[in-house]
């Protein structure tokens, strides 16, 4: 696996909000995750197209935000198709509970709404699938209740991000593209 990482969450975040596009961070890599869940092809460039569409009118992106996009692909395919099974999360990991719980709400609606943009065929996904995503569709209704203790609403939203990443392999394990496997050389 390469050294590639997520961009910057606020450094994305000002990148997209000056060229006046509207979508976070948390949203844009939701719905790339998505996309790639719901079996874009490793190689496809559809996800520009479909990218643009929902996200700015089906204008194109400014270079330097397309950049973000695509160093924020590309780690999300090499998560996907790794054997780690791992996922990164683009979120404000600074930022108060409530902001961060806004972004993973957001996150998790948006990789939802890429499996739709993708035409994932989540109807004929098993049992053990569907279950994930309904989880992830109660996940994007999440908001964090002031009156409720903030530490220990941190600590279930730990425990809730990682449930989001699991029904997001889930998904990707059964409808995400796989990679090619290398051809066996037999010897006679």
């Amino acid at each position: 696996m390469s050294q590639t990482s997520l961009p910057n969450y606020l450094s994305v975040a000002d990148e997209l909000k000056t060229a006046g596009i509207a979508v976070t961070p948390a949203e844009m890599h939701g719905l790339l995750i998505g996309m790639l869940s719901g079996g874009l092809a490793k190689d496809s460039d559809a996800w520009q197209a479909l990218l643009f569409d929902y996200t700015n009118d089906g204008m194109g992106w400014p270079m330097a935000c397309l950049a973000l996009a695509e160093q924020t692909l590309k780690v999300a395919r090499e998560e996907l198709t790794d054997d780690n099974f791992e996922l990164s999360i683009l979120l404000p990991v600074d930022s108060d509970i409530a902001v961060y719980s806004g972004a993973l709400s957001e996150w998790v609606s948006h990789f939802v709404s890429g499996l739709g943009l993708i035409d994932a065929q989540v109807n004929k996904a098993s049992e053990q699938t569907k279950e994930a995503l309904q989880d992830l569709l109660e996940i994007a209704k999440l908001e964090v209740d002031p009156e409720d203790d903030l530490e220990e609403q941190a600590v279930l939203l730990e425990q809730v991000l990682e449930h989001v990443k699991i029904c997001a392999l889930t998904v990707h394990s059964e409808l995400g593209t796989k990679p090619a496997k290398p051809e066996s050389k037999t010897v006679h």
